[in-house]
C-alpha cells in the first residue's frame, strides 16, 4: 500500500499538476479538442467531426474520453488533459505490477519511477493526443500474453484480444498488427511458433472482433467508402508509405528520439544492455520478451515513412524495466536522480512548458478577437499554419486566408497529405465586401497579408512571443527588442477595394 500511495502522489505531481494552465496547442491538440467539442455540441458520440464536416483521422476511443471529460468537467484545458494524465498514471501502475511480477518489488518501483520521470513520458502525459491510451492498451495486450504464456494460462490471452480491440478503437489496425508481430518474433526466438494455435482461439478472435465492431461497423454502415478511403487509405496506408515530413525520414531518427525521450536516464541505457547475462544466446525468456518488445517497436516505426516523436512510446515500458534492473545495484544513485526529477519537472512545467505552449497556441489571440466579434464579422487567419486552437477558444468560423495560387497547392486532394486540410478556406479575392473582417496574421506573413488584402485595415492588437523565445532573440541580437508572434487587423469599411499602402 505504501508503494501505491507513493506512486499515486508522484503521478499527481508529475502528470496532473499544471493541466489546467497549459493552453490547447496547434496543430495536433487543437484538432482532437475541437473535434470532441463539435461532437458534444452536435450530440453525436459516433462520428468525429471538425469544422462542420465528418473527420476520419483517428478512431473513436480518445474522442470518447474527451467527450466524457467535457461532460463531467466542462470544456476546458483541464478536462482535455485529464485522461492523458489518468492513462499515464495507469501506465505507471501497470509497469510496477508487471516488473514486480517478473522480478521483485524493488525493480517494479524503480521501473515505474524511471518511466514516470522520463522526459517523453512526462511530456505525453500532458498532451491531448491518443498515445497514452494506446500505450496502456498496447502494454495490457503484451503483458497478459506473456504472463499467460509463462504460467501456462491461456485464458489470459482473452484479455490480450480485448485490450488489442480497444487499442484498434484508439489508434487503428497498428494496435493489433504490431503486438502480433512482437509475439510472432518472440515465439520464433523461443522455437515455439506452434503456440500460435493456442493463442489464436475462436473465443479470443470473437472478443477482438466484437470490440472493434462497436465503432467500425456502424461507421462503415453510415459513411461507407468515404470513411474507408480516408481512414484506412490516407491515415494508415499513406502514413506508412509516404512521409508527411520528409526531413524526419532519416535512419537515425528514433535513436535520437529514444535517447532524448529517456532523459535523464539515457546515460544508463547502454550499461543496462551490456549487463544482460551472457549475450543474446543465453538470455532467459523474460529478457528475450522485453528486448523483442522494445526493439520491434523502434525498428518497425523506423522503417515507416512518416515519423512522429510519439510513435515509439510503447517501447518505454520494457526499456524502463531493463533500466530498473541496472539500478538495483546502484540504489543510492537511483534515489538521488528520482528525487531530483520530482523537483525539476514542476519547475520545468512552470518556467519552460507553459511559455512554449503559449507560443504554440492561439489562446491569447482568441482573447483579443472575442470582443471584436458579432454576427456581421468574418474571421480569417493568414500564416504558415492554420490555428485550430483559435476556433476552439473563440467558437467562430475561422477561414484560412490564402492567395489563389497557394490555395491550389493546399486544397484537399484524395490520397495525398493535403486531404488533411479540411479547415474552411478563403482566398484574398473572396474577402466579403459586405462584412467587417478580423484577420489574425502571423508576423512573418504580415507583408503578404498587406500586399494582398483589399480595403483599409486597422491594427487592433499584437501578441508577443513567450519569454524564452524573446530571451533567445535578445541574446542573438545583443539588444532589447520586441519579438512579436502575430497581429490582429480589422477592416471596418464595406465594399472598398483599395489596398492598404
Amino acid at each position: 500500500m505504501v508503494i501505491f500511495a507513493c506512486l499515486s502522489i508522484m503521478s499527481l505531481i508529475l502528470f496532473f499538476f499544471g493541466g489546467n494552465l497549459i493552453p490547447i496547442t496547434d496543430p495536433t491538440e487543437s484538432v482532437y479538442a475541437l473535434t470532441a467539442k463539435e461532437m458534444l455540441s452536435a450530440g453525436d458520440w459516433l462520428s468525429p467531426r471538425i469544422y462542420g464536416d465528418f473527420w476520419y483521422d483517428k478512431p473513436i476511443m480518445f474522442y470518447w474520453e474527451l467527450l466524457l471529460a467535457y461532460k463531467v468537467f466542462g470544456v476546458s484545458e483541464f478536462a482535455s488533459r485529464f485522461f492523458p494524465a489518468l492513462f499515464a498514471t495507469l501506465g505507471v501502475f501497470l509497469t510496477y505490477l508487471f516488473a514486480a511480477r517478473l522480478y521483485e518489488r524493488q525493480i517494479g518501483l524503480a521501473a515505474a519511477v524511471i518511466l514516470a520521470t522520463s522526459l517523453e513520458y512526462w511530456y505525453l502525459a500532458h498532451a491531448v493526443i491518443t498515445d497514452m491510451t494506446l500505450l496502456v492498451m498496447f502494454a495490457v495486450t503484451l503483458i497478459s500474453f506473456f504472463l499467460g504464456y509463462r504460467a501456462g494460462r491461456p485464458q489470459l490471452y482473452l484479455i490480450s484480444f480485448a485490450a488489442s480491440g480497444v487499442g484498434v478503437l484508439t489508434k487503428g489496425p497498428i494496435a493489433f498488427f504490431l503486438p502480433g508481430l512482437i509475439i510472432l518474433i518472440f515465439l520464433a526466438w523461443q522455437g515455439d511458433l506452434l503456440h500460435l494455435r493456442r493463442l489464436f482461439s475462436v473465443k479470443g478472435l470473437a472478443i477482438f472482433a466484437g470490440t472493434v465492431a462497436l465503432w467500425y461497423l456502424p461507421m462503415t454502415w453510415l459513411h461507407g467508402a468515404t470513411f474507408l478511403e480516408n481512414f484506412l487509405g490516407v491515415h494508415n496506408f499513406l502514413r506508412a508509405t509516404v512521409s508527411e515530413y520528409p526531413k524526419t525520414d532519416v535512419w537515425y531518427y528514433y535513436l535520437l528520439i529514444t535517447a532524448a525521450g529517456f532523459f535523464p536516464w539515457t546515460i544508463a541505457l547502454i550499461p543496462a544492455v551490456k549487463n544482460l547475462r551472457g549475450g543474446l544466446p543465453k538470455l532467459d525468456v523474460t529478457e528475450r520478451f522485453l528486448i523483442v518488445w522494445a526493439a520491434t517497436v523502434i525498428i518497425f516505426f523506423q522503417l515507416c515513412a512518416t515519423k512522429y516523436i510519439t510513435y515509439t512510446l510503447p517501447a518505454m515500458i520494457p526499456l524502463a524495466i531493463l533500466l530498473a534492473r541496472h539500478f538495483t545495484a546502484r540504489w543510492r544513485l537511483f534515489v538521488r536522480l528520482a528525487a531530483g526529477n520530482l523537483i525539476a519537472y514542476p519547475l520545468l512545467m512552470l518556467f519552460v512548458a507553459l511559455p512554449l505552449t503559449e507560443d504554440n497556441s492561439a489562446r491569447r489571440e482568441a482573447q483579443l478577437v472575442l470582443p471584436l466579434l458579432d454576427d456581421k464579422t468574418c474571421v480569417v487567419s493568414h500564416g504558415k499554419e492554420y490555428a485550430g486552437s483559435l476556433v476552439f477558444y473563440t467558437g467562430a468560423t475561422v477561414y484560412r486566408l490564402e492567395t489563389p495560387a497557394n490555395f491550389e497547392l493546399l486544397r484537399p486532394q484524395s490520397m495525398t497529405w493535403t486531404s488533411k486540410n479540411v479547415m474552411p478556406f478563403m482566398t484574398f479575392d473572396e474577402l466579403p465586401a459586405d462584412k467587417k473582417v478580423v484577420a489574425v496574421v502571423s508576423v512573418d506573413y504580415e507583408q503578404s497579408f498587406l500586399d494582398n488584402a483589399a480595403g483599409t485595415w486597422e491594427l487592433v492588437g499584437e501578441v508577443e512571443c513567450g519569454e524564452l523565445e524573446s530571451l533567445a532573440e535578445n541574446i542573438f541580437y545583443g539588444r532589447e527588442r520586441r519579438n512579436l508572434k502575430s497581429k490582429i487587423y480589422r477592416r471596418n469599411n464595406y465594399g472598398g477595394r483599395e489596398r492598404r499602402l
